[in-house]
């Protein structure tokens, strides 16, 4: 009973951090001008991978290298949407496209392409877009998680195989440049919808619909977690052969998850590429697949709400170091990390939650020890005071 009355008591204290940082992330676009703005929506776009490897990594256990492959398509397919939108409103290229017969993007007439590809076409449909950024990265990671963790494929074999693809898919997007943008990637868009998305205005609304974004993601992972699946996942990272002998297939759920990380990272790249008019090689390959996992590290791989604050730290250091000392900032964001890593193994909120536990123990010590000394008092004939 008094477990179960303790669990009742911590779900709302556990709501608290996140509304918390909720609160304060509404408030961002009223204390900052607009590039301040401009950047912490970008730093938001990838909290969403962040909170995919708690998912992932911290409750799965699965690390995954190659984030940034499922981060890359999302925002591809949102940038090949809304590079289709303006071509077809770019006056400067009609000649060619009453010639082509179609409106292609700048960078295919630029390396003599001379038809829309087919697999182009389908993103004129907003629908399909979205039906794309959805469906398509999580279908491919849940079929890439169960081929290998069928055949027991884990562990760092299976990281090294989420790196490889993720430095693969890197390499092909710079080596099909007609297609894909090339090392330049694709940019240079004017409007969603027909909404002019360089307009303050709309960038503060994209703003607020990341923020919106990223607590219902955070949401649909704290109920994942807490559900029978989460439990099991968690039983599977710590003793997988004692999770199959109860008669539980471990390949399918840790697929499931695998895939609700890349459904959750593809969300991001999405949304990164309407605020920042960008979708290039540099968000897929290896280096930004594994800053991915330094944000949930500094953060707390078990933590949500760590992991987002991890990323805001990483990326508001990297802003500073950058700015103020532009020689070797570098290398200070470098002992950084590595500070964090040795003193802090659980991140920051491994830290919050001991100093939490300090500050509770405490108060139950005082609260055990006034009775005490009220039966002391009592036995001696001193009445307590009122």
């Amino acid at each position: 009973m008094v477990g179960q009355r303790r669990a009742r008591e911590g779900r709302p204290a556990g709501l608290i951090p996140p509304l918390v940082l909720t609160a304060l992330l509404l408030l961002v676009p009223f204390a900052l001008d607009s590039f301040r703005q401009q950047l912490a929506a970008k730093y938001l776009c990838f909290a969403f991978p962040a909170v995919a490897l708690v998912l992932v990594w911290g409750y799965g256990g699965i690390l995954s290298l190659g984030q940034g492959l499922y981060f890359g398509m999302g925002s591809y397919f949102m940038a090949m949407f809304l590079k289709l939108e303006a071509a077809a409103q770019d006056n400067t290229g009609s000649a060619l496209s009453q010639f082509y017969g179609s409106s292609l993007p700048d960078f295919m007439v630029w390396n003599s392409v001379e038809a829309l590809p087919w697999w182009w076409r389908p993103f004129h449909s907003f629908s399909f877009t979205i039906l794309a950024i959805l469906v398509i990265p999580s279908l491919i990671a849940f079929l890439l998680a169960y081929a290998n963790f069928r055949k027991r494929v884990g562990g760092v074999y299976f990281s090294i195989i989420t790196l490889a693809l993720a430095a693969i898919a890197s390499i092909v997007i710079i080596g099909q440049q007609g297609y894909t943008g090339g090392v330049n990637g694709i940019t240079d868009f004017k409007t969603f919808l027909g909404v002019d998305i360089l307009s303050d205005i709309v960038k503060r609304q994209l703003y607020f619909l990341t923020v919106f974004a990223l607590l219902l993601a955070t949401l649909a992972a704290r109920f994942v977690l807490q559900s029978r699946t989460g439990k099991i996942l968690v039983a599977i990272r710590d003793r997988e052969d004692r999770v199959r002998f109860s008669g539980y297939n471990p390949a399918t759920f840790k697929a499931f998850v695998f895939a609700a990380g890349a459904f959750l990272s593809a969300v991001g790249g999405a949304l990164f590429t309407m605020q920042e008019g960008l979708a290039s090689p540099s968000l897929v390959g290896i280096v930004p697949s594994i800053e991915m996992v330094i944000y949930a590290a500094v953060g707390g791989r078990l933590s949500l709400t760590g992991a987002i604050a991890g990323t805001l730290l990483v990326f508001s250091a990297k802003t500073f170091f950058s700015e103020h000392v532009p020689e070797i900032w570098l290398f200070l964001l470098g002992t950084f990390f590595l500070l964090v890593v040795v003193f802090l193994p659980s991140g920051l909120a491994g830290l919050c939650e001991k100093l939490v536990r300090a500050e509770w123990r405490s108060r139950i010590g005082a609260r055990r020890s006034a009775p005490a000394s009220e039966k002391v008092g009592r036995g001696l004939g001193v009445s307590s005071p009122p």
